[in-house]
């Protein structure tokens, strides 16, 4: 049982990391080249009409009155309105509808990694230098070495444009028509009870979560293999064997949860990157997550967006350790000490 003071003084610690990032998304975003009253009002606006927008959106301000503007409307949730994303809609709503899906593909990816990645390091720790354990590491290695912005592509052409067996792009096929309820689409489908939808949903997902799922297998399984042999050599291995405990139930039972605590290092660490890496994923699958979100509103100077959307991976990519924190006092209480 994790204590109350264990998480607590965790969660205290997430305090100064997302200050320090506030802090750092603010000055980059302030002393880089553009002026977003100049995207708002146009090339072509008058020097007036842009000075008017700027005294409008407070940048007239000493830097410190918008930072300290900035951090107050923060820690309430309330990062104002876009600038040109959607113009005068509020970053929130915008997050919002955004985020789930960008949620929704990293989750996938990641269960798709943990499926095949934590059976295939386990077998490949357990056949060590045999055929299996050498197709395991080659196969790992091939995973590792493919970036996103090849595989994405390459698998589309081979199952949508060779094959035909799978869409290109988008979340859902234009014949359906899906009431967002949670923004995640599969669920929204299944909740509809349109099985149909559901369907289509899937298939064009498939993709996407394979492209991240290969990365995260290939990772994982190399991780979990080399902690899996390391366990596998202690002697409290060989105890188990000596007492005649079969080889599968000593591996399961003592080896797979002392073998778990670094490769739950790696999975929270990857599933932050995941999240980071969807920007691309999106990019190639022309899926509007949070990702895409980011780069349109670098590319437009809208700085409540960049801002919100910052912060919104930061304290994922925290809550997200926190819960590692948390997974390592429950396989070995003595961390908490």
């Amino acid at each position: 049982m994790v204590s109350k003071r264990f998480i607590a003084k965790r969660l205290l610690l997430l305090v100064p990391v997302l200050f320090g990032v506030a802090t750092v998304v603010f000055a980059i975003l302030h002393l880089s080249p553009g002026d977003p009253a100049v995207s708002i009002a146009g090339n072509r606006a008058s020097q007036e009409f842009v000075n008017q927008v700027r005294a409008d959106l407070g940048l007239n301000d000493p830097l410190w009155q918008q930072y300290v503007r900035f951090l107050g409307d923060a820690a309430t949730f309330n990062f104002g309105e876009s600038y040109q994303i959607q113009r005068g809609t509020p970053v929130s709503q915008i997050l919002a509808d955004r985020l789930p899906i960008t949620i929704e593909l990293a989750v996938l990816g990641q269960i798709a990694g943990l499926l095949f990645g934590l059976p295939l390091g386990i077998l490949s720790a357990v056949k060590q230098d045999t055929w299996t354990d050498h197709l395991t590491r080659i196969g790992a290695l091939s995973g590792i070495s493919i970036p996103i912005y090849w595989s994405g592509p390459l698998l589309i052409l081979l199952f949508a444009q060779f094959l035909g067996v799978l869409p290109t792009s988008g979340r859902i096929g234009s014949a359906h028509f899906i009431d967002s309820t949670t923004g995640f689409i599969l669920v929204d489908t299944l909740l509809a009870g349109d099985i149909p939808a559901f369907r289509s949903a899937f298939r064009h997902l498939l993709l996407p979560i394979v492209v991240l799922g290969i990365y995260q297998m290939a990772l994982i399984s190399r991780m979990m293999r080399s902690s899996m042999i390391e366990v596998i050599r202690q002697d409290f291995m060989r105890t188990a064997r000596a007492k005649g405990q079969g080889e599968k139930i000593t591996t399961m039972k003592h080896g797979l949860r002392n073998a778990f605590i670094p490769v739950i290092t790696i999975i929270g660490i990857q599933f932050g990157a995941l999240l980071g890496g969807a920007v691309l994923t999106e990019t190639v699958f022309e899926i509007n997550g949070i990702g895409t979100l980011l780069v349109s509103a670098i590319n437009q100077s809208d700085y409540p967006v960049v801002q919100a959307t910052v912060l919104v991976f930061a304290v994922m990519y925290t809550l997200v350790n926190l819960f590692v924190d948390v997974t390592y006092s429950v396989l070995d209480p003595r961390i908490e000490q």
